[in-house]
């Protein structure tokens, strides 16, 4: 639906902030081409606003939001800032590249941060407020304003915040749920006052910010729309802190199924839905659980036998939008070993794909390894060898040979050959079991021993042949990072995930700025 055929106020902006408060979930490290390739999926999909990171973080944060400024095509590119000088010019410095740059600053609201964090006066916070956004607008003419812990700051002072900020040249005006406290009537309640008694509230957008704590981040968003609120502020997967952010998806997917009881639309292209999902998951490290709505999985399986008896006589018995309307296809079989480089392209620019060169080379030579062991290549097969291709693609360390050995009731043992930086070394160890014989062997090769937080085996299709898809989550002196890897072989899949994510948590990201959270 175009903006011609409605009317402006009933357009909502999507603001994704996928690489900024996604990557603060525990684990969820993105390397910079894995963040450009998300960026690029973002700005294709039609996101309006790419929130692109934290630039005062680090030097890799910096770098990082400058690459995707230069990279993004269309949508804005949005750097955090805390309410601080340095911050603001930083984040000025690293949008100035794009061809549409928003400073995104914050500052608390709430007397419990204010007490706490803070240790300010309203009355300076009010005056932090009118001096950061003054000097954040004499940089970029787009300049957005957060309250962090909106929903717990007295409604009578966050007026004069939002009011301060709107003077001080604030075009959009953010109230963030950040610790995911609110309900959804008193979410619409604040928007509607807010909006309805601040002056001059019609001169900037205001946009909401949810997070996830209660189960209620999309619903919030949502409210706070029917509250007047235009822009929403999501992530991919509702990846984000602690129990994350609400989901772009399914924010996208309840405005444009549900318009009869909520009459707003997104510039977003649904098709490109479930690819972004992938795009992400594969990236991030972080799997998307089987039941998760419109992407998961299950989104659109049908086990009940009442269920699958009203989809054979009419799909909307039971399915309130199709599977292709966010991009998803039945699992097809159409490869095989026999099949050449042409027929392969073509399937993986059908799953939406565009590999270059060499990344095309190696996971060309994965499809045809796997169609030797494997008697059916379906979609899904393709699917995760590409991921698991892409997410390991700058590995340093890396698996080259491995022999288990098991007996029931005796020794477990794994003799293991690992190439570090090019060069080969060769370990044995005895476990408990052949999978503690794996890490521990990996362990003892590199010489760290990181903490196992977190280690799953998942069947990427059905049969005995089917492709393990391995996940594992270590922690490294305070770092934490997910490793991914797909194998037939369940103990090969678990050993490269394992090394994945090994790869992920030595990787020195720098001090991140305190309080780098905005929502």
């Amino acid at each position: 639906m175009s903006a011609t055929t409605q009317s402006n106020k009933d357009r909502v902006f999507i603001f994704d902030t996928t690489l900024r408060d996604g990557e603060q979930s525990p684990g969820a490290t993105m390397t910079l081409e894995e963040k450009l390739q998300v960026a690029e999926t973002l700005d294709d999909m039609g996101v309006d606003i790419i929130e692109a990171g934290f630039p005062i973080a680090s030097n890799g944060d910096f770098e990082a939001v400058v690459a995707v400024a230069k990279h993004v095509k269309r949508a804005t590119v949005a750097g955090l800032a805390r309410a601080i000088t340095a911050d603001i010019d930083r984040a000025g410095e690293a949008v100035r590249h794009a061809r549409r740059g928003r400073i995104h600053t914050f500052v608390s609201t709430s007397p419990i941060h204010l007490a706490h964090q803070m240790k300010k006066t309203e009355d300076e916070v009010i005056e932090i407020i009118a001096r950061t956004v003054a000097q954040a607008r004499n940089l970029v003419d787009d300049v957005e304003w957060s309250a962090m812990d909106a929903t717990r700051t007295p409604i009578e002072f966050l007026k004069r915040c939002v009011d301060t900020a709107i003077k001080a040249g604030a075009t959009t005006i953010n109230l963030p749920d950040t610790v995911g406290y609110a309900v959804p009537d008193e979410h619409f309640r604040m928007f509607k006052e807010i909006i309805g008694s601040v002056p001059n509230a019609d001169k900037a957008i205001f946009s909401v910010h949810c997070h996830n704590d209660l189960g209620m981040a999309v619903a919030n968003s949502l409210a706070g729309v029917a509250g007047g609120a235009r822009q929403i502020e999501c992530t991919i997967n509702g990846l984000g802190e602690r129990a994350g952010n609400a989901a772009l998806e399914e924010v996208v997917m309840a405005l444009r199924t549900r318009a009869d009881a909520m009459p707003y639309y997104t510039e977003i292209e649904t098709t490109h839905l479930s690819r972004a999902s992938r795009i992400v998951a594969a990236a991030s490290n972080f799997p998307v659980q089987y039941n998760k709505a419109i992407v998961g999985k299950n989104a659109f399986a049908h086990e009940s036998g009442i269920h699958q008896d009203g989809m054979l006589k009419n799909a909307e018995t039971y399915e309130i939008m199709t599977p292709a309307s966010v991009g998803i296809k039945e699992t097809t079989l159409v490869m095989g070993k026999h099949s050449g480089r042409a027929a392969f392209k073509d399937k993986l620019r059908e799953l939406g794909y565009e590999l270059g060169d060499n990344a095309f080379q190696e996971a060309f030579q994965r499809f045809k390894d796997l169609a030797d062991r494997k008697k059916h290549v379906y979609d899904a097969d393709i699917i995760a060898l590409v991921d698991d291709e892409v997410g390991s693609a700058g590995d340093r360390i890396k698996l080259v040979d491995m022999e288990v050995v098991s007996k029931t009731g005796g020794v477990h043992s794994c003799t293991m050959t690992l190439s570090v930086d090019g060069e080969e070394s060769t370990v044995t160890y005895d476990g408990t079991g052949s999978v503690d014989a794996i890490f521990s062997a990996i362990k003892q090769a590199v010489g760290q021993q990181p903490h196992l937080v977190l280690y799953a085996v998942d069947g990427v299709t059905g049969g005995t042949d089917a492709q393990a898809s391995a996940h594992v989550r270590l922690e490294l002196n305070g770092r934490i990072a997910s490793g991914n890897a797909a194998e037939p072989d369940t103990l090969v899949a678990s050993a490269r995930a394992y090394l994945n994510a090994f790869n992920r948590v030595m990787i020195e990201r720098g001090a991140a700025a305190q309080g780098a959270m905005a929502g």
